[in-house]
């Protein structure tokens, strides 16, 4: 099989392979289990750029693998990609996880107290619960927020 790339398409690739293995790194870096599993599809990716016409885009890494340049790790299109993901990673996981939070403790307080009523519509419940924490965040950001250490809340 033989693909053919254009600079401009063989730049915006290497662009997504940056992108991509940053997602794929995590906060862990190179020490991450899941690099491997892409490290040599990165590589590949790497060593056609000089004969696809993107060689700015690429160095030579301490070890002697080719890494992203200089050129790549330092454009802003691509920061401000990878800060809206990690933005929009931040309130997601914060509104899901104080929901979650939320909605356990409701249920363990309502089987605690046996009401012996109807039980939560979990789904729904869960939704209300959602929606509050994001008018809120919306509202004030991070303004109303207090942690209670050793509390619950």
């Amino acid at each position: 099989m033989k693909v053919m790339f254009t600079p401009k398409e063989f730049t915006r690739l290497l662009e997504l392979v940056h992108l991509a293995m940053r997602v794929v790194e995590g906060r862990q870096g190179e020490e991450s289990p899941h690099v491997q599993r892409y490290a040599e599809l990165e590589q590949k990716l790497y060593e056609l750029a000089t004969p696809l016409g993107c060689a700015d885009l690429v160095d030579v890494g301490d070890t002697g693998a080719l890494v992203p340049s200089e050129k790549l790790l330092d454009d802003e299109r691509l920061a401000k990609i990878a800060g809206d993901y990690d933005n929009d990673t931040f309130w997601h996981e914060l509104v899901t996880r104080l929901s979650d939070r939320d909605l356990a403790s409701e249920q363990a307080r309502q089987a605690v107290q046996d009401m012996g009523g109807p039980s939560i519509d979990t789904d729904a419940r869960l939704r209300k619960l959602e929606d509050g924490y994001w008018d809120e965040f919306e509202k004030n950001d991070l303004a109303n927020v207090i942690l209670l250490r050793g509390g619950r809340g």
